[in-house]
């Protein structure tokens, strides 16, 4: 017990509901809902970890649900691709594996039948997740630990919401020599043997089958989700297009970026394995750390932003000076107002603008340079800043793979709200938020050949 009181202190872990674990417990339950993979997974290292001390089996538990704030079928498919390889790497390791998608998805039920001597559940800091867990806490009977397993630097160290990247940066790279090494994934002693009682949905089955959810954004073709596909593109990114990052991260035509967001977003990718696998490349140094300062500072930051700011999703998570400044500008005539319908369909005078929104809708993805223009532009054409950041966020999590995510919401802030920004020179509507126009965005790469791309892309969906 004295080894399992001293990894509740870990960095890495909240202690949700103490105590010493139940000795007539009969397992080590793993509560999976972000971290979505059996490689480079905190969580699960713990429940392993607790599971061989106390010398029982772990079993996993997902239980994926139709109601999840503003997802639809397209999330579902791609979340459901990833479960045959959670399966296949859990057995690897030595733990069980049970799926109960809604209306079977109560965890507190299946501790009944499992009896476990405590529960390990992954963190997320979004509103929605958090709320299950405080939920699950006061009603369970055994402890419950939850994990931060999608960061390479805790979030808890960091302590409060920071200013902006030169304020986080620091103090991760302070850090990073703790945290910023291979991961053990030790196996587990006991292997699982479930209960002939015990029910669960097999890998390959349709977890969604019955569930009324928006079906009307359909699945993505060009895009797998799962654990095998994910690192298949991140050997793909380090191999081919790591050493040019710097000068091609910002040219959407070229397909320059790693294109990860949504193995990291739904957990089939672990943030660890690709900053290793880019850290011991044969890279250029420069081409390294700029990718380095995305993947773990730039989205550190933003996980940072949805943990400590209760507001994420609106623009009441504003600074001071924005406040201010789009007040003062809250009355300025806009050129041009566009209906949320014309919006969504990509009917603006704008064609950059039309293509971003276009691939977004057809291809469940953008680029991330186009993204802050896009964003910029709703402000400029909606009656309101309140109003643009509600049809930003919507657009965002409907369309986008990696939706409902802080990247997305740190992004959207930042293009229309200033977070983690500085004031700049005043202009009507904006305020004293960056502008950026069409002149001088598509003068950075190739926007003819772009917006060729994405009309070939919807030439094709219109086929299909």
């Amino acid at each position: 017990m004295d080894a399992i009181e001293k990894l509740s202190r870990d960095d890495r872990i909240t202690v949700r509901r103490a105590g010493a674990p139940d000795p007539e417990g009969e397992c080590v339950v793993y509560w999976m809902q972000r971290a979505q993979r059996a490689t480079d997974n905190p969580a699960l290292d713990v429940a392993i970890r607790v599971g061989n001390e106390l010398k029982k089996p772990v079993v996993v538990f997902l239980a994926p649900v139709p109601f999840y704030p503003r997802a639809n079928l397209r999330h579902y498919h791609f979340l459901a691709e990833g479960v045959p390889d959670i399966a296949e790497g859990l057995s690897a390791r030595g733990a069980g594996f049970v799926l109960r998608p809604y209306p079977d998805h109560s965890l507190l039920k299946f501790c009944q039948e499992v009896r476990p001597a405590m529960v390990i559940g992954d963190e997320n800091p979004m509103r929605e997740p958090e709320r299950w867990r405080l939920k699950v806490a006061s009603m369970i009977r055994v402890p419950l630990w939850t994990v931060d397993a999608d960061t390479v630097v805790p979030t808890k160290l960091l302590l409060k919401e920071q200013f902006a990247a030169r304020t986080i940066r620091p103090r991760i790279h302070a850090l990073l020599p703790r945290f910023l090494a291979r991961p053990k994934n030790l196996k587990a002693q006991v292997r699982w043997a479930p209960p002939a009682r015990l029910h669960s949905l097999l890998p390959y089955d349709d977890l969604m089958a019955g569930w009324k959810l928006d079906r009307s954004v359909q699945p993505v073709p060009a895009w797998r989700g799962g654990s095998r596909q994910g690192l298949r593109i991140l050997r793909e990114f380090v191999s081919q297009r790591l050493a040019d990052y710097p000068e091609s991260r910002n040219c959407p035509e070229q397909h320059g970026t790693s294109r990860l967001s949504p193995y990291l977003h739904f957990g089939h990718v672990g943030p660890l394995t690709v900053a290793l696998a880019v850290q011991r490349s044969d890279a250029p140094a420069r081409a390294k750390d700029a990718f380095l300062e995305q993947v773990i500072v730039r989205r550190e930051l933003a996980i940072n932003f949805v943990r400590f700011n209760p507001a994420y999703d609106s623009m009441e998570c504003l600074e001071p000076w924005a406040q201010r400044s789009l007040s003062e500008h809250a009355r300025d005539r806009r050129t041009v107002i566009y209906s949320e319908k014309e919006l969504e369909q990509g009917r603006t005078h704008d064609p950059l603008w039309n293509a971003a929104q276009k691939q977004m809708v057809l291809a469940g993805w953008m680029h991330n340079y186009l993204r802050m223009y896009w964003a910029k532009k709703i402000l400029e054409w909606s009656p309101s800043v309140a109003l643009a950041y509600q049809r930003a966020v919507q657009l965002n999590d409907r369309y986008e793979l990696d939706g409902r995510d802080p990247n997305g919401y740190a992004g959207i802030a930042w293009a229309l709200v200033g977070k983690h920004d500085r004031a700049w020179p005043e202009r009507p509507v904006y305020g004293k938020i960056r502008y950026m126009s069409l002149a001088s965005t598509g003068r950075k790469f190739d926007s003819r050949r772009y917006i060729e791309q994405i009309a070939q892309l919807e030439a094709r969906s219109h086929v299909q």
